[in-house]
C-alpha cells in the first residue's frame, strides 16, 4: 500500500473537463436563516451522488443549526478542479480526496485539518490505526480513510459465451481470447478494455510479478529502462494479440468513461480492469446486468501477485474552515452513524469503520 501511494502520484492521468454542480468553501458562511454553512465535496458516479445526497439531508434534519452545500461530479477534470483549489486554498470544508493527495497536494501538513484536534466528535477509534498511520503526516491525521479497494478483473459472461469460450483465468488464456473474439465475433469486439491509468496500474503489476520487487521504494524507482521497456512491450502485445483496442480506437469511441463507453454497454468489451469500489457503476450500465461476473486473479509472472490494494478513498477537512466541530459532526454522522452509514451503502467501497460495517453486515 505504501508503494501504491507513491504510484498513484506518479501516474495519475487527467481527462478532459467534466460539468461541476455548486462550488467553493464557505469558510464560516451562514445562511440566510441563521444556520452555519459547510461545504462538502466528492466526485462518483450517479448512484455515489444520489446516496451522499440522501445521508446528506438526513444529517441536516439530525443537526437543524447546520446547512451542507454540494460539490460534485464525475472523475473527468476533477482533479484538475481539486488542484487548483488547493494551489488557491479555496477547497471546500470538507474534501472526499484520494489517498495519494496526501503527499500531492497536502504541502507538509499546511492544507488539511489534524483529525486529533476534532476526535472528541469524529470517532477515530472505529478505525484500524493501521489504515489512520497511512494517513498521516508525521504525527498528524490528515484525513480519515473510508474503505480500502483492491484492482479486479471483471467479466461479461455474456460476450464470452457467445464466442463459445469461458471467462479467462490464465495470461495464456486471455491472449487466446483476443484472437477467439475477433475470429467469431469481429474486429470491434475485445475480451478487455483498460484506459491508461489502467494500462499503467496494469504494466506495473505484471514486472511486480515478474521480478518480485516493489514499483517504487521511499519514493525511489526500483527499475530499469530495459525493464520498463518489457512492461510496455507487455502492453503492447495485449494490443496485437487484439486483446484491448489501442487508445486511438478508444479515444474515437467518444465516451469520457468506460462506463458510458457503449462498446462496453452493448458487450463489444467484454472485460474491465477496475477498483472493487467501481464495480457497480459497471455493472449498472450493462445491457444485462446480471452478465457481470467477477474474474479470477490471472497470474502474469511467479515472483508476487495480488494486484493493488490501497485505501480507495478518504476524507479531509480543510484547515480554512471556521467549522470545525460541524464539519467533524458530518464526517462522524456520514462514516460511523447508522442512519448515515445506511444511505451511504457501498458506494465508496466496504467501509473501514467497525461500526459502519456492524451496520452493513
Amino acid at each position: 500500500m505504501g508503494n501504491f501511494k507513491k504510484v498513484v502520484a506518479m501516474t495519475l492521468v487527467a481527462a478532459s473537463s467534466a460539468s461541476l454542480v455548486a462550488c467553493g468553501g464557505s469558510k464560516g458562511a451562514t445562511t440566510s436563516d441563521g444556520k452555519k454553512e459547510i461545504t462538502l465535496s466528492w466526485w462518483g458516479g450517479d448512484s455515489r451522488h444520489k446516496a451522499t445526497e440522501a445521508a446528506i439531508k438526513k444529517f441536516e434534519a439530525a443537526h437543524p443549526d447546520i446547512k451542507v452545500k454540494s460539490s460534485y461530479a464525475a472523475w473527468d477534470g476533477w482533479e484538475e478542479k481539486m488542484a487548483t483549489q488547493f494551489s488557491s486554498g479555496s477547497q471546500p470544508d470538507v474534501n472526499q480526496i484520494n489517498w495519494g493527495w496526501i503527499d500531492q497536494y497536502d504541502k507538509g501538513g499546511k492544507l488539511f485539518l489534524d483529525l486529533n484536534e476534532v476526535k472528541d466528535t469524529l470517532d477515530l477509534s472505529q478505525f484500524d490505526e493501521k489504515y489512520l498511520d497511512l494517513c498521516k503526516y508525521k504525527d498528524e491525521i490528515e484525513a480519515v480513510p473510508v474503505s480500502i479497494t483492491g484492482r479486479i478483473f471483471y467479466w461479461n459472461a455474456d460476450t464470452f459465451k457467445k464466442a463459445g469460450i469461458n471467462t479467462p483465468t490464465t495470461y495464456e488464456e486471455l491472449k487466446k481470447a483476443g484472437e477467439i473474439f475477433k475470429t467469431k465475433l469481429g474486429d470491434d469486439y475485445y475480451p478487455l478494455a483498460i484506459n491508461q491509468l489502467d494500462r499503467t496500474i496494469l504494466m506495473v503489476f505484471y514486472l511486480e510479478s515478474t521480478y518480485g520487487k516493489p514499483w517504487v521504494t521511499d519514493g525511489k524507482l526500483n527499475y530499469s529502462v530495459e525493464e520498463i521497456k518489457q512492461g510496455l512491450d507487455f502492453i503492447t502485445d495485449l494490443e496485437k494479440n487484439h486483446v484491448i483496442p489501442d487508445m486511438k480506437k478508444l479515444n474515437g469511441d467518444g465516451a469520457a468513461t468506460l462506463d458510458a463507453n457503449e462498446n462496453w454497454i452493448n458487450g463489444k468489451y467484454a472485460g474491465i480492469f477496475e477498483w472493487d469500489s467501481s464495480a457497480k457503476k459497471y455493472k449498472k450500465t450493462l445491457a444485462n446486468p446480471d452478465a457481470f461476473t467477477v474474474g479470477e486473479e490471472i497470474k502474469f509472472g511467479e515472483k508476487e501477485n495480488g494486484g493493488y490494494s490501497k485505501i480507495s478513498l478518504a476524507f479531509a477537512i480543510s484547515k480554512n474552515t471556521s467549522y470545525k466541530k460541524e464539519c467533524a459532526e458530518l464526517l462522524n454522522y456520514l462514516l460511523n452513524e447508522e442512519e448515515g452509514v445506511l444511505e451511504m451503502g457501498l458506494e465508496r467501497g466496504t467501509p473501514i469503520s467497525k461500526k459502519a460495517k456492524d451496520v452493513l453486515e
